[in-house]
């Protein structure tokens, strides 16, 4: 049976790690908290697998370990931050904690960053968004990186832009994280590392031909990433992530045409509260008479029941408080070697 962890065990233990890597405690506990919520959620790729990433980037100097974001522009609900190279956990979450504070004054507060680094899973941002009774949006780009094709091409032009929103409803929110490419970077270097073919034909190799061998993304020359929709309806997702690029680096006014200066993300965070416009009650209303109809909707054969988007990670991380974070294998393997240059014990299993 795999192991499981305590979520308080491995928060500590990932907050250590990153104070001893030289991160400011308030900024690791923040990092650690988003990380593991991350796993919670069952989002295996983005939650702790990112640590080791986190703690070299920390050590080369391409993530800042302290100071704060340098304010840009500053009007009651648009803001826009040069996130410094700073934390991408720690200034989302700073990000929306002052967007939803604005946005109880002024009805919606809008937040752009640049320069920010990564910001892991967008999913686990959002839930305390709602609890307060607002609905909430986050995306992101790096204009360092470029992995997706646009429909049609065969050579990479951006990264994936994921794009997440939440809202509440009368039970648990609805909360929907997608990214604008058929899969993530993450899934494609999990699944090369484990000599294993991606589940569809999800990438073009440099030929432009489609496969499922997730090795052209490490040839010379590479391949990309199809869109969302593939190669039949790939054409959604790359206006989507058009979409995604203008909301992040061209809002910021810092992109692509700008100097690289690593892995990293342009961020964009908006906060929206239903009391300044229908009413809050009516939107909870809405919300909750849609989620239920779906629901209730009969399914096809091969589906028990039709859920809404969130659905299965907020119950995986209400059986994972109670029971346990059960990692991916790879997990605690490559934090080893930071376990023993930091002097950072691992976590015991439950």
């Amino acid at each position: 049976m795999p192991a499981r962890f305590s979520p308080t065990a491995l928060t500590q233990f990932a907050t250590d790690l990153l104070n001893r890597a030289g991160l400011e405690d308030e900024k690791s506990r923040v990092v650690a908290d988003i990380l593991v919520e991350g796993d919670l959620m069952g989002h295996t790729t983005h939650g702790l697998a990112l640590l080791a990433g986190y703690l070299g980037e920390l050590e080369s100097g391409s993530m800042t370990k302290s100071g704060s974001p340098r304010v840009i522009a500053d009007f009651p609900a648009a803001v826009n931050w040069d996130g410094q190279r700073l934390p991408g956990p720690w200034l989302a979450v700073r990000a929306l904690t002052l967007a939803t504070e604005r946005a109880k004054q002024h009805g919606t507060c809008t937040i752009v960053i640049q320069r920010s680094h990564h910001i892991a899973c967008l999913a686990a941002f959002l839930r305390p968004v709602t609890e307060q009774g607002m609905m909430a949006i986050l995306s992101c780009s790096d204009p360092a990186g470029s992995s997706v094709s646009p429909h049609g091409g065969r050579k990479p032009m951006y990264t994936p832009n994921p794009f997440a929103a939440a809202w509440p409803t009368n039970g648990h929110p609805v909360i929907l994280d997608v990214s604008m490419s058929i899969t993530t970077n993450g899934l494609i270097k999990r699944m090369h590392t484990e000599k294993k073919p991606l589940p569809g034909k999800w990438l073009l190799d440099a030929a432009g031909i489609p496969t499922d061998d997730p090795g052209v993304m490490f040839a010379e020359p590479s391949g990309t990433l199809l869109p969302m929709g593939g190669v039949d309806h790939g054409h959604k997702g790359y206006a989507l992530a058009l979409f995604v690029e203008t909301l992040t680096s061209a809002l910021t006014g810092r992109g692509r045409l700008h100097p690289k200066e690593g892995w990293g993300a342009s961020v964009f965070v908006q906060v929206i509260n239903p009391a300044f416009f229908g009413g809050r009650d009516e939107f909870v209303a809405l919300t909750s008479h849609l989620a239920d109809g779906c629901r209730a909707t009969p399914p096809r054969p091969g589906f028990d029941r039709v859920r809404v988007p969130g659905e299965a990670g907020l119950r995986r991380r209400e059986e994972q408080l109670k029971q346990g974070v059960e990692l991916y294998p790879s997990i605690m393997p490559s934090l080893e070697p930071w376990m023993k240059k930091l002097g950072i014990a691992a976590p015991a299993a439950m």
